[in-house]
């Protein structure tokens, strides 16, 4: 027996989980713990919510809330979504309670007395209009290696970690403004002095991914630098030295440690105070489960730390998955870009997400979340090779022996030989990591079984030799007796469902991997039923707002429509877009002048349209009070997307005018509202330039 430990990336608490999440890191973790278990291995597997990061702190400012307020109310929702989901956790946290508190302290502490924490008085980014030091997430630029949109702790483009003041064009997040340098005092982790050490663990870990293996290699190589670990804040872990009252410990050291709080506060729920020591002093073998993102933190500043702590394991494997994008861009909370799980979850059972994201798992490079291949693998390969096998097998069984029929080891030899070595297959690539690979070997079971129940024809075998069918049907049976344990990591409440109908009254996940090559008892079966039913693309997107692409663009040059006295023509530049040229009718109460630069928000996916000679391609939306006019004002930059927080986007190719005005967007406390929601853009809320009564139409 193997010790694993299986520590899966935190989310953080400001928001609904998203797909992203769930195919970077809760899936791929859950499916090797699953199968870890069942191959007899101790396995602990942890997580939790990540609460102190300034995502939350900016959630709670835009919302006009309390920091604890947002994390209780998304702890709760992603708990929900994690047991619907059926992700098993030994222990699922959260970094706000005192348990996890004093165990990082204690970290910090022993660094600190070690030797790799140290005071250092520094310039950091003030703004004068918000009179506060700003955090590095409340910072936002260009990034100074590649030019993408970047925070002032990591460029979300290239991944490269940043330091504040080595972004280009800084802007404060909250009101916009440019954040002036000031000196202030902070703590710093002494990461260059494990420069060497990394390297060194480093040489063992061939069997690492190659890109999250060169990411870190190169960034090592590249020169590491010592990182500030407190912040001005008031939400997070006290700094446990004094003089530092006003400071917090900053989150990505706080997070990092989330691994081993949540493994001492397991071993204190179970009763065993000291179990955690197994995993973390003890022989055992560490995973680390999360999206290329959070690479660096893995790999570097997480080994680093515990090198200097001592005595503590380090990572064996940090198998980070690529990206999972819809319509090629990341999923991300703070753009509104994703398909959120709670909505996601009432239109489509568990298992159907987990084998699409499974058999789409973006391992070696990022793979898009598409509707309509969604639709295609659900439908030609769940329903119509697993689920259809599995069906008729039953069926057939069912029908006409009522029970397992009696088997012969002759019977179809080479077709079960062709199955154990998948079983096999499938279990060495879990172990790697592959999980694609071991879904698609599932899936090669099922068409070995079709294959052979069609080659057989029981239907007719029936007729003239019913013993003969019977053993037929047998090893038949036996297939998917197969089937349900080895599906069990990565579907297991299907498996369950299987499992039950081969009229088991135990629990699939209670046996061992290697009883998938055990033949099956002559037992009673249940009366079977379909595991899946097909989907109708038609059926999935019922919001007619999700068919809106509404951008961000900016003004390039405002000017007098040559065919209309009331008419503007604008060149506006829409980021990744492009530049467009639209007709607005704005001329009555705006000015070039007003126009000129401006930001602006476009239906960018409306159909062209020749407006007394020009052709537009979007429309501007602003609100109409029925007397004038109103420009929405954006925050972010051209070609940012415009959403509904926790509505998912499903743009349309083209919409028409007469589709939009069906959409009822209105207007409430000055911000845009839509079913009791608002519109956001990636920095806030989208207001109105002006003051308009509530409840008046957007167009």
């Amino acid at each position: 027996m193997e010790r694993i430990f299986i520590g899966v990336a935190w989310p953080y608490a400001n928001g609904s989980l998203h797909l992203g999440t769930l195919a970077g890191a809760l899936l791929p973790g859950d499916i090797f713990g699953r199968y870890n278990r069942m191959k007899g291995n101790g396995v602990l597997m942890v997580s939790g919510s990540d609460e102190h990061g300034t995502p939350i702190t900016i959630t709670a400012e835009k919302e006009g809330s309390e920091p604890k307020k947002i994390v209780d109310r998304y702890h709760e929702e992603h708990v929900k979504n994690l047991k619907e989901l059926g992700i098993k956790f030994d222990n699922f946290s959260r970094t706000s309670n005192e348990f996890h508190k004093n165990v990082v302290k204690n970290f910090f502490l022993k660094l600190y007395e070690n030797g790799y924490i140290y005071p250092k008085k520094i310039n950091a980014f003030f703004c004068p209009k918000c009179k506060r030091f700003l955090p590095d997430r409340y910072i936002e630029g260009k990034c100074p290696y590649c030019g993408g949109r970047a925070r002032g702790d990591q460029c979300e483009e290239c991944g490269a970690t940043l330091e504040p003041t080595e972004l280009i064009d800084p802007k404060c997040k909250i009101c916009g403004s440019t954040p002036i340098l000031k000196e202030t005092e902070h703590l710093f982790f002494k990461l260059s002095a494990f420069e060497n050490d990394l390297l060194k663990w480093l040489e063992g870990k061939k069997y690492w991914r190659d890109n999250v293996l060169q990411f870190t290699l190169n960034f090592i190589k590249s020169g590491l630098k010592d990182r500030a670990i407190t912040r001005d804040l008031e939400w997070g872990v006290e700094v446990p030295l004094k003089g530092y009252e006003n400071k917090r410990i900053y989150v990505w050291f706080d997070a990092v440690i989330g691994y081993l709080s949540a493994s001492i506060e397991w071993a204190e729920k179970i009763g065993k105070k000291d179990e955690w020591k197994k995993w973390w002093i003890g022989e055992a073998k560490h995973y680390y489960f999360l999206a290329k993102d959070n690479i660096p933190f893995h790999t570097i500043i997480w080994p680093a730390m515990l090198m200097g702590h001592k005595d503590l394991n380090l990572p064996y494997d940090v198998p980070a998955n690529e990206y999972l994008t819809l319509s090629g861009e990341q999923f991300s909370k703070s753009r509104g870009i994703g398909i959120w799980i709670p909505d996601i979850l009432k239109k489509f059972e568990a298992d159907t997400i987990r084998y699409y994201l499974s058999i789409n798992m973006p391992e070696k490079h990022d793979t898009d979340w598409k509707w309509n291949d969604f639709v295609a693998k659900i439908n030609n390969e769940l329903v119509a090779i697993y689920g259809n096998y599995i069906h008729r097998v039953l069926t057939f069984v069912y029908k006409n022996f009522g029970k397992i029929p009696s088997g012969n080891e002759n019977e179809g030899k080479e077709i079960w030989n062709e199955v154990a070595k998948n079983i096999k297959e499938i279990g060495e690539s879990i172990e790697k990591c592959h999980f694609k690979e071991g879904m698609k070997k599932i899936m090669r079971i099922a068409q070995i079984g079709n294959q052979y129940l069609n080659s057989s024809k029981p239907w007719a075998l029936i007729k003239d030799d019913k013993k003969k069918c019977g053993y037929v049907m047998h090893l038949c049976a036996r297939i998917v007796r197969s089937l349900a344990i080895v599906s069990s990591p990565y579907m297991p409440m299907t498996s369950n469902k299987i499992w039950k109908m081969l009229g088991y009254d135990d629990n699939v996940h209670e046996h061992k991997w290697d009883d998938a090559l055990n033949d099956i008892e002559e037992v009673s079966i249940e009366k079977p039923f379909p595991l899946f039913k097909k989907i109708d693309l038609a059926d999935i997107i019922e919001e007619p707002f999700s068919k809106l692409d509404i951008r961000v663009a900016k003004i390039v040059e405002a000017r007098i429509h040559p065919n209309a006295d009331k008419l503007y023509v604008l060149d506006i530049d829409v980021g990744s877009l492009g530049r467009r040229k639209i007709v607005a009718g704005l001329k009555e109460w705006y000015s070039i002048d007003d126009l000129n630069g401006r930001k602006i928000l476009l239906l960018a996916n409306l159909k062209p349209a020749s407006l007394r000679g020009i052709k537009s391609e979007g429309m501007l939306l602003a609100a109409d009070d029925g007397k004038r006019a109103y420009l929405l004002i954006p925050n972010d930059k051209p070609g940012s997307k415009v959403y509904i927080e926790g509505l998912e986007s499903n743009p349309s190719k083209k919409i028409s005018y007469d589709e939009f005005r069906k959409i009822k967007i209105l207007t409430k406390d000055g911000k845009v509202e839509y079913k009791g929601k608002f519109l956001k853009d990636g920095k806030g809320y989208i207001k109105i330039d002006g003051e308009v009564d509530n409840g008046l139409i957007i167009r």
